[in-house]
């Protein structure tokens, strides 16, 4: 084995042995699984990391190790492997980060994988070499990059919003676009040379992560999700959320005040600042 892959190695080995721990020992298991309260009230931030390692089934660790095994050489190669680490850390970090965002309000939410950091890696991959063929098992078909990439994007902003399985792709979401973010930055000239690709790709993410941290309560609407946890929810908790999205807002507003003046708003800004100051 290479130099260049021991760091893939060391990395599939460590969680193939914290998987198969937490397949056999379930109070190790729970002791270390991304859980919202956990992580929240008690402040358990070890959770954001120690959850990548751990998986819900063999056929779960093995696909996620399968596509990190097979997408981490060019990128630990072309980079390095201590910067690989990081895009590594940084989608697992950054997608479990996206999830506790969009959870923040769902206290029963638990996630494990390291689906999130292995979509790092992947649109790392992407971001730097865009024209490079990506087939599906078992099937006789491949596709450049950039197209996997967006395809992949478009699907995993509709999973968010229409939550029909358990599946954490608000994780896998994050994780992708912290990996592709931080690959440029690495690697600033990739952006110059792939330009078109890394926009087709970064656009909609970036439209969708700016909707759900300013509009929340546009995420779920009509779904099972939806369902269990906001139609259950009491008149103060209700209001509680309903309240830190008006505070957002006006938040938002003002630093644009502060920042361009009060003749950047818009009308309907304006209109919010007023009802705000009418209220208060």
């Amino acid at each position: 084995m290479s130099d260049i892959g021991i760091i893939t190695f060391l990395l599939i080995a460590l969680t193939f042995v914290i998987s198969y721990r937490g397949f056999k020992d379930q109070s190790f298991y729970y002791k270390y699984t991304f859980e919202i309260d956990k992580i929240l009230i008690y402040k358990d931030y070890k959770r954001l990391i120690t959850s990548g390692f751990l998986h819900i089934s063999w056929m779960h660790l093995i696909f996620n190790m399968l596509s990190l095994y097979i997408f981490s050489y060019n990128v630990e190669a072309y980079l390095g492997s201590f910067k690989f680490l990081v895009i590594y850390f940084s989608g697992l970090i950054g997608g479990n980060l996206l999830s506790l965002f969009i959870h923040r309000y769902h206290d029963d939410y638990s996630a494990v994988g390291a689906s999130g950091a292995v979509c790092a890696v992947i649109f790392a991959s992407i971001a730097l070499f865009p024209s490079m063929q990506i087939g599906f098992f078992l099937l006789p078909i491949s596709f450049p990059a950039w197209v996997y990439g967006l395809g992949y994007v478009l699907f995993s902003i509709y999973a968010v919003r229409s939550r029909k399985d358990n599946v954490g792709h608000d994780a896998h979401l994050g994780g992708a676009i912290i990996g592709m973010v931080v690959a440029i930055l690495m690697h600033p000239s990739s952006i110059m040379e792939n330009y078109r690709p890394i926009l087709l790709i970064i656009t909609p993410a970036a439209v969708f992560l700016y909707i759900i941290i300013t509009r929340p309560h546009l995420l779920f609407v009509d779904n099972n999700f939806f369902n269990r946890h906001y139609r259950n929810v009491t008149i103060d908790q209700k209001y509680n959320i309903a309240k830190h999205e008006t505070q957002q807002e006006i938040d938002r507003i003002l630093d644009k005040i502060n920042t361009k003046g009060m003749a950047s708003l818009t009308a309907k800004e304006r209109k919010a600042l007023e009802k705000f100051a009418e209220k208060k």
